[in-house]
């Protein structure tokens, strides 16, 4: 993946966001984000911007073109790995129980084996039981795991392109010409005990994800075939926890890797959250009936709490039509009927997704 960046780079002047990037290519935001994060660590790319993050080329990008012409590294000796550092502080809460995440957002815990969802979380990383989420793209899956774990976390966003290297490192060169050997998020997270969430594990080839089940299992270490045979030991605390979207196209749960994962649990959206979150009730009934037609079979689709949120906000920029015609623009074309007639229904009024009109003509003087 980070060569294909360090091409798009190449081939295109100026800053570039991850999300213009992904889209270009075609790829996943998060796969994306992460390579860049690589080229820069590396030298091959420059930070322009931190906030949005922007990258640009540089005269060092071309050589992360080299490894993949299979020139042979050049590897010099690399120092041995820092101490672990010290264990992250627990994530701080507000007054009434909510818990900050990394990003500042708050997370309300649910409610999990009649435990709140996060303790249940932590309790598992204990006794070492690795966990699998799954549910549909935004229902929570990403910000429970960040409220359960804060900073102890590092995530690697998964897809159909992520290799082998991306999980446990691959040679770099550096400014200087030469080449070391970069560790990936896998062997960083073993090293530091801390916990790495593979996010739409599914998506990943079943052979790639098999570089990390030893590290799964009683045998806590994997050999880091392109680094000389390296050894790799997990430190105490090293856990992995991962996320699957069973709707999405490519995502399979093989036998292989739903069985490494004792714990599986359903994540559905929170309505009352919703509705505690003063997002508009028409709005949430719509969701509501939504999710029941989509357990019954009849749809594939149904807005998630990441999509009324959403809403919400759209809703207090551009209005009420411009937040349902989107809410109606954003189902899957196979799906778009049926929300739009529930929509009508629960809204008394038709409305039609978001589409460009008519040129505004000038003001006449």
């Amino acid at each position: 993946m980070h060569r294909l960046v360090a091409q798009y780079l190449l081939d295109h002047d100026g800053a570039h966001t991850p999300t213009r990037v992904a889209a270009a290519l075609g790829r996943s935001n998060g796969a994306v984000g992460n390579a860049l994060h690589r080229l820069a660590e590396a030298g091959h790319a420059t930070v322009t911007q931190a906030k949005p993050r922007m990258y640009t080329a540089n005269g060092a990008t071309r050589h992360a073109l080299t490894v993949a012409t299979g020139t042979p590294p050049v590897a010099t000796a690399r120092p041995a790995p820092a101490p672990a550092p010290a264990k992250p502080a627990a994530p701080k809460t507000t007054p009434d129980g909510g818990i900050i995440r990394p990003s500042g957002q708050v997370y309300r815990p649910r409610r999990l084996a009649d435990l709140p969802d996060v303790e249940v979380l932590r309790k598992l990383r204990t006794a070492e039981v690795p966990v699998l989420l799954y549910g549909p793209p935004g229902t929570g899956k990403t910000s429970v795991i960040e409220a359960a774990f804060g900073d102890d976390l590092i995530t690697i966003a998964g897809d159909g392109d992520t290799q082998v290297g991306d999980l446990v490192g691959e040679y770099t060169q550096t400014n200087n010409g030469r080449y070391v050997f970069v560790y990936g998020p896998l062997i960083t997270a073993m090293q530091q005990g801390k916990v790495l969430l593979v996010d739409d594990a599914t998506l990943i080839s079943p052979a790639v994800l098999a570089v990390m089940y030893p590290a799964m299992d009683g045998r806590k270490r994997i050999i880091v075939k392109a680094h000389k045979g390296e050894t790799i030991e997990a430190a105490p605390g090293f856990y992995i926890i991962a996320g699957h979207n069973p709707g999405v196209h490519g995502a399979v749960l093989t036998e292989a890797l739903s069985s490494r994962f004792s714990v599986q649990v359903e994540v559905s959206t929170d309505f009352d959250l919703a509705t505690k979150l003063e997002i508009d009730p028409r709005a949430v009934t719509v969701a509501r009936n939504l999710a029941r037609r989509r357990e019954a079979g009849d749809v594939g689709w149904s807005p998630q709490l990441r999509e009324l949120l959403a809403f919400q906000k759209i809703f207090g920029v551009l209005g009420l039509k411009a937040a349902v015609s989107n809410l109606i623009g954003i189902a899957p074309p196979e799906d778009r009927d049926v929300v739009a007639d529930i929509v009508t229904k629960t809204f008394g009024a038709t409305f039609a997704p978001l589409a460009l009109g008519a040129q505004i003509s000038p003001a006449a003087p």
